[in-house]
């Protein structure tokens, strides 16, 4: 009887602590407050990524790069103000290649149209991301997106340095990186698949892949270098595609690409240098729709990140100031 019971209370710890993990998050979390919402973000991100394929990858970089400082809370967004001159979207691994934001304002202008005060700036820029691998993979990848994140009032651009992955990092550091986040090596390895959208100021790749010895392909590093200037003037600093093969297509080309030797960053490239994250690579690349179901769950379990409920947080009216009324001691 005693082991019987204390198997319960083990059983209802997990429970609970599962349910404390998913910070109450649910697919569906607005179908009554505001019944339209996916519905409003998605017809939005249409229209910015149907225009520009770049915003898409921007949109899927904004959620990562919010979730990974201070929870998926809609921190990134959040303007400079006298009282915090340096937030997160300031900081060196978001200004100035972070992209999406007039994207997230617009969602959000439609949505308080239609229900004012109900949903998140964290939330729409989840379902944002989410949209932008829908239209980017052609309509192949659905996901169920949860949603009940509250929009933090903190933002500091220090925490982006200190907690986003640089691209020069080895498979060490970034497995280390994403399991303080709750993420594992998989996740890590499915995540960075995200790279096969969107583009790469030369001045993020070039000291580390073009200036020394490499693996990269020699073909591959001639028509970088005629792209990117060795010694480049301030301010000239151009962009390349991440994928060459199919830019806009969010598919699983990149892991070809780092099979190939044909990728920007050692970060990408780290993932040949393990034999786990080696075999991922290659289940990636040649196992049809093995990295689309892989990413689905990935990308939902990084939404998940540190979220913020309860008094933790607020419904932003505008998306890059806190809610009037709060001490500028919060942000």
């Amino acid at each position: 009887m005693a082991a019987a019971l204390m198997r319960l209370a083990v059983a209802v710890t997990c429970a609970l602590m599962l349910a404390s993990a998913s910070q109450g998050l649910e697919v569906g979390y607005y179908k009554k407050t505001c019944p339209r919402v996916e519905h409003i973000v998605r017809a939005e991100v249409k229209k910015f990524v149907y225009k520009n394929a770049g915003i898409g990858a921007g949109l899927i970089r904004l959620l990562f790069h919010d979730c990974f400082v201070q929870g998926c809370d809609g921190s990134v967004l959040l303007d400079p103000t006298p009282a915090n001159p340096q937030p997160e979207k300031l900081s060196p691994p978001n200004f100035p290649s972070l992209r999406g934001f007039e994207v997230i304002d617009a969602a959000k202008d439609a949505v308080e149209k239609a229900c004012p005060g109900t949903v998140s700036c964290a939330d729409i820029v989840a379902f944002a991301a989410r949209d932008a691998a829908y239209f980017l993979s052609r309509f192949y990848l659905k996901i169920d997106m949860p949603a009940g994140r509250l929009d933090g009032r903190v933002s500091n651009a220090s925490e982006a340095l200190d907690n986003l992955p640089p691209p020069f990092f080895n498979v060490t550091e970034l497995v280390d990186t994403f399991a303080a986040k709750g993420l594992d090596t998989e996740d890590m390895v499915v995540l960075s698949g995200a790279h096969t959208v969107g583009r790469a100021h030369c001045s993020s790749f070039v000291p580390d892949r073009l200036a020394g010895p490499s693996d990269i392909d020699a073909g591959f590093a001639s028509a970088l270098r005629r792209r990117c200037p060795a010694d480049p003037a301030p301010g000239n600093d151009p962009t390349v595609n991440q994928d060459l093969v199919t830019p806009n297509a969010f598919d699983n080309q990149y892991y070809k690409d780092v099979l190939a030797h044909k990728v920007l960053f050692t970060s990408d490239a780290a993932l040949l240098t393990a034999p786990e994250t080696a075999k991922m690579v290659r289940d990636n690349a040649y196992i049809p729709g093995w990295w689309e179901d892989k990413f689905k769950a990935a990308f939902v379990k990084m939404s998940r990140v540190e979220v913020k409920t309860g008094k933790q947080g607020e419904i932003r009216k505008n998306c890059r100031v806190v809610n009037h009324g709060h001490p500028h001691g919060h942000y």
